[in-house]
């Protein structure tokens, strides 16, 4: 996910550029690509580029409950400055951004969106992912999916300290 954007650092503030985003790229990490779809714009400020993605795409994620593997939809939406590292006109080198973490502009003008994705990627991933809202998650004696059905295990006895609380249900 690579633009090269010289000629949009050379106009003038306020340019923009619409870029449709249909690429295979690892985003979270683990070694597997996955099809990103979706849309960027790309606004020249005075100093740098805008950047406004809405990308979709689908991990595989674990079940928190029943250790399943799932495909999971993510909705990836993000607005980052990217800072160039070259003046376009001149060829001379910039100041170095203050915040170490900003996205920059490599030294021939290419914009890569790949880091950003994957980060913002990251962020959208469920802490508790679910393969379903209702799983049943793993048997606590035996370690059967019980999505896949009841298994044989005796109910585990009751701590007499909360057997009062069961005539509630």
């Amino acid at each position: 996910m690579e633009m090269n954007v010289s000629q949009l650092l050379r106009d003038p503030i306020g340019s923009t550029r619409d870029y449709r985003i249909d690429e295979v790229a690892d985003v979270n990490g683990d070694g597997t690509s996955h099809k990103i779809q979706g849309e960027c714009n790309l606004l020249r400020t005075q100093r740098s580029i805008l950047v406004k993605c809405a990308l979709d795409t689908e991990v595989e994620l674990t079940c928190s409950r029943c250790l399943g593997r799932f495909r999971h939809p993510l909705k990836i939406n993000f607005e980052e400055e990217f800072l160039p590292t070259i003046d376009a006109t001149s060829g001379m080198p910039l100041p170095p951004p203050d915040d170490a973490g900003a996205f920059t502009i490599d030294e021939n003008h290419i914009l890569d969106l790949n880091e950003a994705v994957r980060q913002y990627s990251l962020m959208a991933i469920p802490i508790k992912a679910l393969c379903h809202e209702d799983c049943a998650g793993l048997c606590q004696i035996c370690g059967k999916n019980l999505n896949e059905g009841s298994c044989d295990c005796a109910a585990p006895d009751i701590d007499p300290r909360w057997a009062k609380l069961t005539k509630l249900l």
